[in-house]
């Protein structure tokens, strides 16, 4: 329990905030808004940013891939560099949002931006960004990290910067009304497991991360389990603060992380461009059970604290059991077949990604080597 703890983003949450952007970004910045495919222009988002940017210069740059790729980035990083762009406003799911990091970062260096996924450089100084959050699940809006694909060699990888993490973000319930089920789904998914790699460590007596992180895990159930309901103001809000509230930093702060479901479930959305939130879903019923004995502890503690199970030998079997039939619950499968190879070649294919990206001694003890990884696949993928 020592650490320094700090996020400087502020956000705007609620109904009507887009509006905020008018004075959150000087008049005198010259600003690139970056979004997606477009669904901001069917939803009424992209209006009321036209309209609170009215006294700005500002462009645009859409297409942004659900899994963002270097590629497509590469193309705002030159809009950048040559319009002298002072400042980016992410309008978008977190795919958008990191993207846009990256965009920042690579704005400001004059090699290939490629190099700070691979930690060949590294960055200190980042255009300044803003974002208006549409899809609630990664927490982009308020941290400093992002996951960015190489299309040309099916890599993806994470890279971290203070300088990128935005100094605003704008948090609009409304925004969430014509997203599909799909990427509703998604998000849940994605920010229990995001609460999920931070918790179902060791214990640490860390009271306060783990009591945040459990009320977290019960919203996201409740959330999930009310999904037929879910048209209406508090469910959209409440799963919007609790995907933020998951990675903002706090709930991690001073206590063991994981994260070795992420860096398995890039792999297959590289590979075979599985969502993201799915892949964790496949990975992590299978983790769990490989690493059982060393999270037995905090998978009792959450079989009791977040699922209300019964005291029992076999608690930490019964909670993943719970997880998994959660996902069950969202038609969210915990296998993964269609990768078009047979159990082995795609077993061996993902083995060999994480070997070639350093992936090698995953989890909170460095104890996920690729022999475990292995084993973990073998049961995920079929």
């Amino acid at each position: 329990m020592q650490f320094t703890y700090f996020n400087p983003t502020r956000i705007h949450f609620g109904q009507g905030q887009i509006a905020t952007i008018t004075s959150e970004i000087p008049t005198d910045k010259k600003v690139l808004v970056i979004y997606g495919g477009g669904s901001i222009k069917r939803n009424g988002v992209y209006d009321q940013v036209v309209s609170a940017l009215a006294e700005h210069q500002w462009q645009e740059f859409s297409g942004v891939e659900a899994n963002p790729t270097k590629e497509t980035l590469d193309k705002a990083v030159a809009i950048v560099k040559h319009d002298d762009i002072d400042f980016i406003l992410a309008v978008g799911g977190g795919s958008v949002i990191d993207g846009s990091k990256y965009v920042a970062a690579a704005a400001h260096y004059d090699g290939d931006g490629w190099d700070i996924l691979t930690k060949k450089h590294d960055v200190v100084t980042a255009v300044p960004l803003g974002a208006i959050l549409t899809l609630p699940a990664t927490g982009s809006e308020s941290n400093a990290g992002a996951v960015i694909t190489k299309k040309e060699t099916a890599d993806k990888l994470a890279f971290h910067a203070k300088v990128v993490q935005p100094r605003f973000a704008v948090m609009d319930p409304d925004v969430m009304k014509t997203l599909p089920e799909r990427q509703l789904i998604n998000g849940i998914v994605d920010a229990w497991v995001h609460t999920c790699e931070q918790y179902i460590t060791m214990p640490t007596n860390a009271m306060v991360q783990d009591g945040y992180a459990e009320t977290l895990l019960r919203t996201l159930k409740q959330v999930g389990d009310q999904f037929a309901e879910r048209d209406n103001d508090a469910w959209r809000a409440n799963l919007m603060w609790a995907a933020n509230q998951a990675l903002n930093g706090l709930i991690g702060t001073g206590v063991p992380q994981d994260w070795a479901t992420h860096m398995i479930g890039h792999e297959l959305t590289a590979l075979w461009h599985v969502d993201h939130g799915r892949s964790l879903a496949i990975v992590q019923p299978s983790l769990l059970r490989n690493q059982i004995e060393a999270k037995r502890a905090k998978l009792e503690q959450m079989g009791r604290n977040v699922f209300q199970l019964s005291a029992g030998e076999d608690l930490a079997e019964r909670t993943i059991d719970a997880i998994e039939a959660f996902y069950h619950s969202l038609d969210v499968a915990t296998q993964f077949a269609d990768h078009g190879m047979s159990h082995e070649q795609a077993v061996d294919t993902v083995v060999k990604q994480l070997e070639h990206h350093g992936m090698t001694a995953l989890g909170e003890n460095n104890a996920i080597t690729l022999t475990q990884s292995r084993q973990i696949l073998q049961n995920a993928l079929v």
